[in-house]
């Protein structure tokens, strides 16, 4: 499990309540699997594993001096082998969007300050999960698609920086409202 920053870039130090909570590690160790009817299916991540996991997910307990964190395999979003969120391969039924681009200034003219400007629902899906399980243990495809641009829930999901300062969110499928294109 990463740490929390405590200090920012610039050096200024953060309070505990200003410090972001890491949303991702390294899986050290991972269960047998489930059964589904007669079917049994393993874990969709193995050890030594970079993943990405939902914000508030799981249960922190240190161990041999380390901390780590519980997690179920739901509460893991994808996995992500580079330090750029656009390279993120979602699991089950989740879905990665590139968040389209806030408006800047209103239909009057007027330009908006980054508190004003509302979050947009709307963007590209870049990648999607293989989709979820059904009663017999087989996938059920997704809906949506790479390419697909997508009206999704406002509040629902996880939101990342991509490194190009593009911003992105995971969310699962069932969020999405609509396929536009």
């Amino acid at each position: 499990m990463k740490i929390a920053e405590e200090k920012t870039g610039g050096g200024i130090l953060l309070p505990t309540t200003a410090q972001t909570k890491p949303q991702g590690g390294e899986v050290v160790a991972v269960g047998e699997g489930k059964s589904i009817g007669k079917n049994k299916v393993d874990i969709s991540v193995k050890t030594g594993t970079q993943v990405v996991y939902s914000k508030y997910a799981g249960t922190e307990v240190e161990f041999n001096g380390s901390n780590h964190l519980i997690l179920k395999e739901d509460d893991i979003v994808g996995i992500l082998e580079t330090d750029d969120v656009k390279d993120l391969k979602p699991l089950n039924d989740r879905v990665l969007i590139k968040v389209a681009e806030a408006e800047v200034k209103t239909a009057g003219g007027l330009l908006l300050t980054e508190a004003s400007k509302e979050k947009p629902s709307i963007g590209t899906v870049i990648a999607a999960g293989p989709g979820p399980l059904d009663e017999e243990g087989n996938r059920k495809p997704l809906s949506v698609s790479p390419g697909n641009t997508v009206l999704f829930s406002k509040y629902a999901g996880n939101d990342f920086k991509g490194s190009d300062g593009s911003d992105y969110i995971a969310l699962r499928a069932s969020d999405v409202m609509a396929v536009l294109s």
